[in-house]
């Protein structure tokens, strides 16, 4: 008797194991498949939420099938401590493995609401824009200039500005001047705290910085001069070889330049071997941006045109009066500018004039130089009497 009941105690636990291994091997199927989502959404997981009421609110959303395998999966793969608040675009049919390793990863938010303050040479912008989520593109709710005189906020912005998991952004274009970011920082309300110097010319890296609302105006200051200065170091270690720069400040000074002459991708290398050419001949740079720095002192847009006068007046940005670089950059330049100035092309060019297309014309000799020139006034005059 005992013997039986002995053998029918191991057969239901060869059962039980079988059974259990069976419902192992389904949960992890599941966990891996496709899932039901017909069409991509932004989930939102505030702060202080758990695996349970993420799990619940999937599948209220149609993500996920079942709430308990998602946990059990996120728990055997040691991610559910891992858990991050903020948004995140969920694509369509995605499995519960891939969503566990979106809400767990860290790192900027994937959807949702955001606020880009755009700081460009000549003017500043603050867009509120959402992403939808099924075309995973950004759509435009509201823009405004937040310095204008007599502004009235958009209520799409003020209404975004009490929403939790709004996301700022500070998008920073190439050759704006220090002093133009400082006062832009000034004007965006959604930063906090003073600044103290105004950073040197030429340190801040133009780029898009994710912020948070209430974060220190100062401690982005630095953490753009820290992405400049690991960008310049960077570009300065894989120079090419016998340039006529002496210093990383030198090649800031005439990145800034190539900067401010084009913003042209394709010729930015042209125009800094142009620069390049001429400081080993020993030539004048000639260039009309850093003779504007030394009117505006890198505050604001001239607006005009340079006078006689200021073009024959010796100050240390005067390149057409003074010799080699001028004393400091003269914007701050982007990472390919900063490129461009430390591995030139090897060219024979010493001239360069606009050419009408937002392009440049490109010269060895005077003579054809001159012949450039001849062709851009009569671009101008034609532009002019139309």
């Amino acid at each position: 008797m005992w013997r039986n009941i002995a053998s029918n105690a191991f057969t239901f636990l060869i059962l039980g194991a079988v059974a259990l291994a069976g419902i192992i091997t389904w949960g992890q199927q599941e966990y891996r498949a496709e899932g039901p989502l017909d069409q991509a959404i932004c989930l939102q997981v505030e702060s202080g939420s758990n695996m349970r009421r993420v799990s619940e609110k999937l599948v209220a959303d149609g993500a996920v099938t079942r709430a308990w395998i998602f946990r059990t999966g996120a728990d055997y793969s040691g991610k559910s401590q891992l858990l991050k608040a903020g948004s995140f675009r969920i694509p369509e049919n995605a499995s519960m493995q891939q969503i566990v390793e979106i809400i767990t990863r860290g790192g900027a938010n994937t959807c949702g609401t955001e606020v880009v303050y755009r700081i460009s040479i000549a003017s500043v912008e603050t867009q509120v824009r959402k992403l939808d989520p099924v075309s995973n593109r950004f759509v435009e709710v509201a823009a405004f200039d937040p310095a204008a005189e007599g502004l009235e906020i958009p209520a799409a912005y003020t209404e975004v500005r009490s929403e939790a998991d709004t996301r700022y952004r500070i998008a920073m274009a190439e050759g704006v001047t220090s002093w133009q970011v400082v006062e832009a920082l000034k004007s965006a309300e959604f930063l906090t705290g003073e600044v103290g110097e105004l950073p040197a010319e030429g340190s801040l890296a133009p780029d898009s910085y994710e912020v948070r609302a209430g974060s220190e105006r100062a401690a982005l200051l630095a953490e753009m001069a820290a992405r400049q200065a690991q960008r310049l170091d960077e570009a300065w270690a894989n120079r090419a070889a016998d340039l006529p720069l002496e210093t990383p400040q030198e090649a800031l000074i005439l990145a800034s330049i190539v900067e401010k002459e084009t913003g042209l991708a394709e010729e930015r290398r042209q125009v800094a071997s142009v620069f390049v050419n001429r400081l080993r001949k020993g030539m004048k740079l000639q260039t009309d941006p850093t003779v504007i720095y030394g009117v505006t002192n890198g505050q604001g847009i001239l607006g005009r045109g340079l006078r006689r006068s200021e073009l024959d007046r010796e100050t240390p940005y005067n390149t057409y009066v003074i010799e080699g670089l001028p004393p400091t950059p003269i914007a701050n330049p982007g990472l390919a500018a900063i490129e461009a100035a430390l591995d030139p092309d090897e060219t024979p060019y010493i001239f360069f004039v606009a050419d009408g297309t937002g392009g440049h014309a490109f010269a060895v000799t005077l003579a054809e130089h001159n012949a450039n020139v001849a062709e851009w006034r009569k671009i101008e005059a034609e532009r002019a009497n139309q």
